[in-house]
Protein backbone atom coordinates (compact mmCIF):
# COMPACT_ATOMS: atom_id res chain seq x y z
CA UNK A 1 0.00 0.00 0.00
CA UNK A 2 1.73 3.69 -1.23
CA UNK A 3 1.66 6.02 1.97
CA UNK A 4 -0.61 8.41 0.03
CA UNK A 5 -2.87 5.83 0.83
CA UNK A 6 -2.71 5.61 4.46
CA UNK A 7 -2.67 9.00 4.95
CA UNK A 8 -6.26 10.65 6.11
CA UNK A 9 -8.87 10.91 2.99
CA UNK A 10 -9.53 15.15 2.84
CA UNK A 11 -11.63 14.39 0.47
CA UNK A 12 -14.86 15.28 2.10
CA UNK A 13 -13.77 18.90 2.19
CA UNK A 14 -13.26 19.53 -0.70
CA UNK A 15 -16.48 17.61 -1.84
CA UNK A 16 -18.81 19.18 0.60
CA UNK A 17 -19.21 23.05 2.02
CA UNK A 18 -21.44 21.80 4.67
CA UNK A 19 -18.99 19.43 5.72
CA UNK A 20 -16.34 22.47 5.64
CA UNK A 21 -18.46 24.48 7.60
CA UNK A 22 -19.15 21.67 10.42
CA UNK A 23 -15.24 20.46 10.18
CA UNK A 24 -14.50 23.90 11.19
CA UNK A 25 -16.79 24.92 13.81
CA UNK A 26 -16.77 21.52 15.83
CA UNK A 27 -12.69 22.30 16.12
CA UNK A 28 -13.17 25.77 17.07
CA UNK A 29 -15.89 24.34 19.79
CA UNK A 30 -13.29 21.46 20.85
CA UNK A 31 -11.27 24.21 21.78
CA UNK A 32 -13.27 26.72 23.76
CA UNK A 33 -14.83 23.60 25.30
CA UNK A 34 -11.53 22.32 26.44
CA UNK A 35 -10.64 25.78 27.29
CA UNK A 36 -13.69 25.90 29.88
CA UNK A 37 -12.88 21.95 31.01
CA UNK A 38 -9.88 23.56 32.44
CA UNK A 39 -11.13 26.62 33.80
CA UNK A 40 -14.19 25.19 35.35
CA UNK A 41 -12.65 22.81 38.13
CA UNK A 42 -9.88 24.96 38.47
CA UNK A 43 -12.07 28.14 39.85
CA UNK A 44 -13.85 25.51 41.71
CA UNK A 45 -10.76 24.41 43.64
CA UNK A 46 -9.89 28.02 43.90
CA UNK A 47 -13.34 29.08 45.78
CA UNK A 48 -13.84 25.64 48.08
CA UNK A 49 -10.52 23.50 48.22
CA UNK A 50 -13.00 20.69 47.98
CA UNK A 51 -12.23 17.84 45.34
CA UNK A 52 -15.58 16.58 45.69
CA UNK A 53 -17.29 19.96 44.87
CA UNK A 54 -15.17 19.73 41.72
CA UNK A 55 -16.14 16.10 41.27
CA UNK A 56 -20.65 17.00 41.77
CA UNK A 57 -19.50 20.18 39.16
CA UNK A 58 -18.66 17.46 36.89
CA UNK A 59 -21.82 15.36 37.61
CA UNK A 60 -23.76 18.00 37.28
CA UNK A 61 -22.56 19.19 33.42
CA UNK A 62 -22.97 14.92 32.62
CA UNK A 63 -26.44 14.57 34.27
CA UNK A 64 -27.91 17.49 32.15
CA UNK A 65 -25.78 16.76 28.95
CA UNK A 66 -27.81 12.77 29.23
CA UNK A 67 -31.06 14.97 29.44
CA UNK A 68 -30.35 17.39 26.74
CA UNK A 69 -28.68 14.90 24.75
CA UNK A 70 -32.08 12.67 24.84
CA UNK A 71 -34.21 15.89 24.00
CA UNK A 72 -32.46 16.83 21.73
CA UNK A 73 -32.22 13.40 19.42
CA UNK A 74 -36.16 13.79 19.49
CA UNK A 75 -35.84 17.46 18.43
CA UNK A 76 -33.64 16.16 15.66
CA UNK A 77 -35.93 14.45 14.34
CA UNK A 78 -38.90 16.81 14.29
CA UNK A 79 -37.60 20.25 13.04
CA UNK A 80 -34.87 21.81 11.35
CA UNK A 81 -31.85 20.89 12.59
CA UNK A 82 -29.85 23.82 11.66
CA UNK A 83 -31.90 26.19 14.55
CA UNK A 84 -31.05 23.23 17.00
CA UNK A 85 -26.97 23.38 16.32
CA UNK A 86 -27.52 27.30 16.23
CA UNK A 87 -29.24 27.34 19.56
CA UNK A 88 -26.64 24.86 20.98
CA UNK A 89 -23.67 27.50 19.80
CA UNK A 90 -25.82 30.05 21.46
CA UNK A 91 -26.21 29.27 24.52
CA UNK A 92 -22.53 28.42 24.77
CA UNK A 93 -21.76 32.57 23.77
CA UNK A 94 -24.50 33.11 26.89
CA UNK A 95 -23.27 30.71 29.18
CA UNK A 96 -19.51 31.92 29.45
CA UNK A 97 -20.71 35.18 29.17
CA UNK A 98 -22.34 34.71 32.32
CA UNK A 99 -19.36 32.96 33.72
CA UNK A 100 -17.00 35.76 32.68
CA UNK A 101 -18.95 38.40 34.73
CA UNK A 102 -19.39 35.96 37.84
CA UNK A 103 -15.68 35.81 37.55
CA UNK A 104 -15.35 39.71 37.50
CA UNK A 105 -17.69 40.36 40.86
CA UNK A 106 -16.05 42.97 43.19
CA UNK A 107 -16.74 40.04 46.00
CA UNK A 108 -15.72 36.33 45.26
CA UNK A 109 -17.65 34.20 41.91
CA UNK A 110 -20.67 32.66 43.09
CA UNK A 111 -20.80 29.05 43.35
CA UNK A 112 -24.23 28.36 42.75
CA UNK A 113 -23.62 30.40 39.34
CA UNK A 114 -20.72 27.90 38.22
CA UNK A 115 -23.10 25.08 39.04
CA UNK A 116 -26.15 26.40 36.80
CA UNK A 117 -24.23 27.62 33.88
CA UNK A 118 -22.83 23.92 33.53
CA UNK A 119 -26.22 22.70 34.12
CA UNK A 120 -27.71 25.03 31.46
CA UNK A 121 -24.34 24.08 28.68
CA UNK A 122 -24.79 20.40 29.33
CA UNK A 123 -28.18 20.58 28.40
CA UNK A 124 -28.42 22.82 25.62
CA UNK A 125 -25.31 22.52 24.51
CA UNK A 126 -26.31 18.81 23.75
CA UNK A 127 -28.76 20.04 21.35
CA UNK A 128 -25.89 20.91 18.78
CA UNK A 129 -23.82 17.97 18.86
CA UNK A 130 -26.76 15.44 18.09
CA UNK A 131 -28.16 17.58 15.53
CA UNK A 132 -24.92 18.06 14.13
CA UNK A 133 -24.57 14.22 14.19
CA UNK A 134 -27.90 13.42 12.54
CA UNK A 135 -27.29 15.98 9.76
CA UNK A 136 -23.51 15.82 8.75
CA UNK A 137 -23.50 12.21 7.26
CA UNK A 138 -26.46 13.95 4.38
CA UNK A 139 -23.22 16.17 3.82
CA UNK A 140 -20.74 13.54 1.92
CA UNK A 141 -21.55 10.18 -0.08
CA UNK A 142 -21.71 7.48 1.34
CA UNK A 143 -18.73 5.75 0.70
CA UNK A 144 -17.19 8.64 1.87
CA UNK A 145 -18.65 8.55 5.77
CA UNK A 146 -15.33 6.47 7.10
CA UNK A 147 -13.54 9.51 5.39
CA UNK A 148 -16.10 11.82 7.48
CA UNK A 149 -15.72 9.87 10.66
CA UNK A 150 -11.66 10.15 10.58
CA UNK A 151 -12.07 14.04 9.98
CA UNK A 152 -13.80 14.24 12.74
CA UNK A 153 -11.83 11.92 15.07
CA UNK A 154 -9.03 14.03 14.09
CA UNK A 155 -9.98 17.33 15.02
CA UNK A 156 -11.42 15.75 18.26
CA UNK A 157 -7.90 14.57 19.23
CA UNK A 158 -6.21 18.15 17.74
CA UNK A 159 -8.62 19.44 20.43
CA UNK A 160 -8.22 17.32 23.18
CA UNK A 161 -4.13 17.44 22.77
CA UNK A 162 -4.06 21.03 22.56
CA UNK A 163 -7.08 22.58 24.02
CA UNK A 164 -6.03 22.18 27.89
CA UNK A 165 -2.30 22.93 27.43
CA UNK A 166 -3.66 26.05 25.58
CA UNK A 167 -6.45 26.81 28.50
CA UNK A 168 -4.04 26.67 30.85
CA UNK A 169 -1.75 29.30 29.97
CA UNK A 170 -4.38 31.90 29.09
CA UNK A 171 -5.58 31.29 32.69
CA UNK A 172 -1.73 31.60 33.87
CA UNK A 173 -1.10 34.79 31.32
CA UNK A 174 -4.85 36.91 31.69
CA UNK A 175 -6.82 35.21 34.43
CA UNK A 176 -9.92 32.90 34.66
CA UNK A 177 -12.27 35.79 33.56
CA UNK A 178 -9.81 36.19 30.34
CA UNK A 179 -10.51 32.82 29.63
CA UNK A 180 -14.37 32.66 29.98
CA UNK A 181 -14.30 35.63 27.58
CA UNK A 182 -12.23 33.61 24.57
CA UNK A 183 -14.66 30.78 25.10
CA UNK A 184 -17.93 32.84 24.58
CA UNK A 185 -16.29 35.10 21.51
CA UNK A 186 -15.24 31.08 20.16
CA UNK A 187 -18.83 30.30 20.64
CA UNK A 188 -20.12 33.17 18.90
CA UNK A 189 -18.13 32.34 15.89
CA UNK A 190 -19.21 28.98 15.69
CA UNK A 191 -22.54 30.34 16.39
CA UNK A 192 -22.28 32.57 13.20
CA UNK A 193 -20.27 29.77 10.91
CA UNK A 194 -22.91 27.11 11.35
CA UNK A 195 -25.90 29.87 10.47
CA UNK A 196 -24.25 30.00 7.13
CA UNK A 197 -25.74 25.92 6.93
CA UNK A 198 -28.53 25.52 4.65
CA UNK A 199 -31.97 24.50 6.69
CA UNK A 200 -31.75 21.07 7.55
CA UNK A 201 -34.90 19.79 7.76
CA UNK A 202 -35.65 16.20 8.91
CA UNK A 203 -38.25 14.23 7.05
CA UNK A 204 -41.61 15.22 7.17
CA UNK A 205 -42.67 11.33 8.58
CA UNK A 206 -40.73 11.67 11.49
CA UNK A 207 -42.27 15.31 12.32
CA UNK A 208 -45.54 13.75 12.20
CA UNK A 209 -45.48 11.13 14.50
CA UNK A 210 -46.55 12.00 18.32
CA UNK A 211 -43.64 11.80 20.80
CA UNK A 212 -44.27 8.84 22.48
CA UNK A 213 -44.66 6.40 19.34
CA UNK A 214 -41.47 8.39 18.08
CA UNK A 215 -39.32 7.56 21.34
CA UNK A 216 -40.34 3.68 20.64
CA UNK A 217 -39.83 3.63 16.58
CA UNK A 218 -36.00 5.06 17.79
CA UNK A 219 -35.26 2.77 20.86
CA UNK A 220 -36.94 -0.36 19.20
CA UNK A 221 -34.72 0.62 15.78
CA UNK A 222 -31.45 1.06 17.87
CA UNK A 223 -31.76 -2.24 20.10
CA UNK A 224 -33.32 -4.89 17.63
CA UNK A 225 -31.10 -3.74 13.97
CA UNK A 226 -28.62 -7.03 13.05
CA UNK A 227 -25.95 -4.46 13.19
CA UNK A 228 -26.92 -0.99 15.01
CA UNK A 229 -27.71 -3.07 18.31
CA UNK A 230 -24.43 -5.07 18.23
CA UNK A 231 -22.39 -1.75 17.87
CA UNK A 232 -24.47 -0.63 21.01
CA UNK A 233 -23.55 -3.76 22.57
CA UNK A 234 -19.94 -3.86 21.49
CA UNK A 235 -19.56 -0.05 22.85
CA UNK A 236 -20.81 -0.71 25.66
CA UNK A 237 -18.79 -3.26 26.91
CA UNK A 238 -15.39 -1.58 25.61
CA UNK A 239 -16.09 1.36 27.42
CA UNK A 240 -17.02 -0.36 30.90
CA UNK A 241 -14.02 -2.66 30.36
CA UNK A 242 -11.22 -0.98 28.64
CA UNK A 243 -11.14 2.29 30.14
CA UNK A 244 -7.97 2.42 32.10
CA UNK A 245 -7.33 6.25 33.28
CA UNK A 246 -9.30 6.02 36.38
CA UNK A 247 -6.33 3.94 37.52
CA UNK A 248 -3.39 5.65 36.08
CA UNK A 249 -2.43 7.49 38.84
CA UNK A 250 -3.14 4.24 41.17
CA UNK A 251 -1.05 2.38 38.97
CA UNK A 252 1.85 4.82 38.38
CA UNK A 253 2.39 5.31 42.24
CA UNK A 254 1.86 1.87 43.41
CA UNK A 255 3.50 -0.39 40.58
CA UNK A 256 5.71 1.96 38.14
CA UNK A 257 6.81 4.30 41.46
CA UNK A 258 6.45 7.15 39.28
CA UNK A 259 4.67 10.61 40.21
CA UNK A 260 2.91 13.71 38.63
CA UNK A 261 5.18 13.79 35.59
CA UNK A 262 4.72 10.39 34.45
CA UNK A 263 1.64 10.46 35.16
CA UNK A 264 1.02 13.26 32.56
CA UNK A 265 2.73 11.73 30.19
CA UNK A 266 0.37 8.32 30.34
CA UNK A 267 -2.37 10.49 30.20
CA UNK A 268 -1.61 11.84 26.83
CA UNK A 269 -0.48 8.21 25.27
CA UNK A 270 -3.95 7.34 24.10
CA UNK A 271 -4.09 10.83 22.39
CA UNK A 272 -1.01 10.01 21.07
CA UNK A 273 -2.11 7.17 19.25
CA UNK A 274 -5.35 8.04 18.37
CA UNK A 275 -3.61 11.24 16.61
CA UNK A 276 -1.98 8.44 14.90
CA UNK A 277 -5.00 6.49 13.75
CA UNK A 278 -6.50 9.38 12.43
CA UNK A 279 -3.38 10.27 10.58
CA UNK A 280 -2.85 7.17 8.64
CA UNK A 281 -6.90 6.29 8.32
CA UNK A 282 -7.17 6.96 4.63
CA UNK A 283 -7.53 2.78 4.26
CA UNK A 284 -10.57 2.81 6.04
CA UNK A 285 -12.75 4.31 3.05
CA UNK A 286 -11.46 1.18 0.81
CA UNK A 287 -11.87 -1.84 3.85
CA UNK A 288 -14.74 -3.79 2.45
CA UNK A 289 -15.27 -6.11 5.95
CA UNK A 290 -16.12 -3.00 8.42
CA UNK A 291 -17.40 -4.68 10.93
CA UNK A 292 -14.53 -7.69 11.41
CA UNK A 293 -11.83 -4.76 11.46
CA UNK A 294 -14.41 -3.01 14.35
CA UNK A 295 -14.01 -6.11 16.17
CA UNK A 296 -10.37 -6.68 15.86
CA UNK A 297 -9.60 -2.73 17.21
CA UNK A 298 -11.87 -3.48 19.97
CA UNK A 299 -9.98 -6.27 21.09
CA UNK A 300 -6.98 -4.43 20.34
CA UNK A 301 -8.07 -2.07 23.02
CA UNK A 302 -8.90 -5.09 24.94
CA UNK A 303 -4.81 -6.29 24.52
CA UNK A 304 -3.68 -3.02 24.77
CA UNK A 305 -5.54 -2.92 28.28
CA UNK A 306 -4.19 -6.07 29.58
CA UNK A 307 -0.63 -5.48 28.57
CA UNK A 308 -1.00 -2.35 30.12
CA UNK A 309 -1.54 -3.44 33.20
CA UNK A 310 0.92 -6.14 32.76
CA UNK A 311 3.71 -3.34 32.63
CA UNK A 312 6.30 -2.68 35.11
CA UNK A 313 8.75 -0.34 33.09
CA UNK A 314 7.32 3.02 32.16
CA UNK A 315 8.40 3.52 28.61
CA UNK A 316 6.41 -0.25 27.92
CA UNK A 317 3.21 0.72 29.78
CA UNK A 318 3.45 3.97 27.51
CA UNK A 319 3.78 2.11 24.38
CA UNK A 320 0.53 -0.17 25.27
CA UNK A 321 -1.12 3.27 25.95
CA UNK A 322 -0.22 4.74 22.41
CA UNK A 323 -1.75 1.35 20.91
CA UNK A 324 -5.17 1.74 23.41
CA UNK A 325 -5.50 5.22 21.66
CA UNK A 326 -5.05 3.85 18.46
CA UNK A 327 -7.33 1.15 18.72
CA UNK A 328 -9.98 3.54 20.16
CA UNK A 329 -9.60 6.21 17.28
CA UNK A 330 -10.05 3.31 14.41
CA UNK A 331 -12.81 1.74 16.82
CA UNK A 332 -14.92 5.14 16.31
CA UNK A 333 -13.84 6.08 12.54
CA UNK A 334 -15.71 2.60 11.58
CA UNK A 335 -18.20 2.82 13.74
CA UNK A 336 -19.23 6.06 12.90
CA UNK A 337 -19.74 4.79 8.79
CA UNK A 338 -21.65 1.98 10.28
CA UNK A 339 -23.82 3.80 12.79
CA UNK A 340 -25.03 6.53 10.26
CA UNK A 341 -24.72 4.68 6.78
CA UNK A 342 -27.13 1.75 8.61
CA UNK A 343 -29.68 4.45 10.26
CA UNK A 344 -31.98 5.91 8.24
CA UNK A 345 -31.90 9.50 7.80
CA UNK A 346 -35.48 9.88 10.17
CA UNK A 347 -34.18 8.15 12.59
CA UNK A 348 -30.94 9.72 12.81
CA UNK A 349 -31.29 12.16 15.89
CA UNK A 350 -32.67 9.74 17.40
CA UNK A 351 -30.53 6.83 17.22
CA UNK A 352 -27.31 9.17 17.96
CA UNK A 353 -29.12 10.18 21.09
CA UNK A 354 -28.85 6.65 22.28
CA UNK A 355 -25.64 6.37 21.19
CA UNK A 356 -24.23 9.59 22.97
CA UNK A 357 -26.56 8.94 26.16
CA UNK A 358 -24.72 4.97 26.31
CA UNK A 359 -21.19 6.85 26.02
CA UNK A 360 -22.06 9.54 28.83
CA UNK A 361 -23.62 6.35 31.10
CA UNK A 362 -20.86 3.87 29.76
CA UNK A 363 -17.71 6.00 30.49
CA UNK A 364 -18.81 6.87 34.30
CA UNK A 365 -20.52 2.90 34.62
CA UNK A 366 -16.78 2.03 33.49
CA UNK A 367 -14.84 4.28 36.00
CA UNK A 368 -16.59 2.49 38.59
CA UNK A 369 -16.12 -0.93 37.22
CA UNK A 370 -12.01 -0.73 37.03
CA UNK A 371 -12.05 1.55 40.27
CA UNK A 372 -14.35 -1.28 42.04
CA UNK A 373 -11.94 -4.22 41.00
CA UNK A 374 -9.26 -2.19 42.21
CA UNK A 375 -9.41 -2.73 46.31
CA UNK A 376 -10.14 -5.96 45.47
CA UNK A 377 -6.99 -7.07 43.28
CA UNK A 378 -4.66 -4.49 42.87
CA UNK A 379 -4.26 -1.78 39.93
CA UNK A 380 -2.70 -3.92 37.64
CA UNK A 381 -4.92 -6.62 38.33
CA UNK A 382 -7.82 -4.71 37.69
CA UNK A 383 -6.43 -3.11 34.18
CA UNK A 384 -5.63 -7.54 33.78
CA UNK A 385 -9.32 -8.55 34.19
CA UNK A 386 -10.73 -5.11 32.24
CA UNK A 387 -8.59 -5.84 29.22
CA UNK A 388 -9.61 -9.77 29.27
CA UNK A 389 -13.37 -8.99 29.78
CA UNK A 390 -12.88 -6.63 26.70
CA UNK A 391 -11.60 -9.52 24.15
CA UNK A 392 -13.41 -12.25 25.60
CA UNK A 393 -16.48 -10.13 24.92
CA UNK A 394 -15.50 -9.15 21.89
CA UNK A 395 -15.26 -13.04 21.02
CA UNK A 396 -18.83 -13.44 22.35
CA UNK A 397 -20.34 -10.68 20.47
CA UNK A 398 -18.59 -11.96 17.05
CA UNK A 399 -19.97 -15.53 17.28
CA UNK A 400 -23.67 -14.47 18.70
CA UNK A 401 -23.97 -11.55 16.15
CA UNK A 402 -22.95 -12.35 12.54
CA UNK A 403 -24.59 -8.99 11.47
CA UNK A 404 -22.06 -7.40 13.00
CA UNK A 405 -19.52 -9.50 11.60
CA UNK A 406 -19.94 -9.13 7.75
CA UNK A 407 -21.14 -5.52 8.27
CA UNK A 408 -20.09 -3.32 5.30
CA UNK A 409 -20.70 0.50 5.07
CA UNK A 410 -24.00 0.83 3.33
CA UNK A 411 -23.64 2.51 -0.20
CA UNK A 412 -27.29 3.06 -0.44
CA UNK A 413 -30.23 2.98 2.22
CA UNK A 414 -31.68 0.04 3.81
CA UNK A 415 -35.79 -0.06 2.82
CA UNK A 416 -37.24 0.41 6.37
CA UNK A 417 -40.96 -0.56 7.27
CA UNK A 418 -41.74 3.66 7.01
CA UNK A 419 -40.28 2.92 3.37
CA UNK A 420 -42.09 0.23 2.71
CA UNK A 421 -45.19 1.38 3.52
CA UNK A 422 -45.06 4.67 1.97
CA UNK A 423 -44.15 2.74 -1.71
CA UNK A 424 -47.20 0.84 -1.14
CA UNK A 425 -49.18 3.52 -0.77
CA UNK A 426 -47.67 5.28 -3.78
CA UNK A 427 -48.81 2.45 -5.90
CA UNK A 428 -52.31 2.22 -4.48
CA UNK A 429 -52.55 6.12 -5.43
CA UNK A 430 -51.98 5.26 -8.98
Amino acid sequence: MKLSQLMVDISPLRLSREFRIVFVARLISIFGLGFAAVALPMQVYQLTGSSLLVATVHTTSAVSVLAGTLVGGMLADRGDRRRLIVIGRASAVIGFGVLAANTLLPAEPWLWVIYAIAAFNGFFGSFSAVALQAAAPGFVPRDKLPAAGALLALNGELGSVLAPALGGVIIAAFGLGSNYVITAVLSLFTTVLVWRLPRLDAPAASRAQPVLAALREGGTFALRHRVVGPLLLLGLAQMLFAAPQVLINEFTDKVLGGGASMVGLLYTAPAVGALIGSLTSGWAGRARRTGSLLLVAVALCGLAVLGFGASTWAPVAFVFLVFLGFGQVIEEILRYALLQSHTPDHLRGRVNAVWTAQSTVGNSAGALTLGGLAPLIGAAGALMAGGTLTVVSVGALALAFAGLRTAQVLREPEPTPHDLNEDQNHEESK
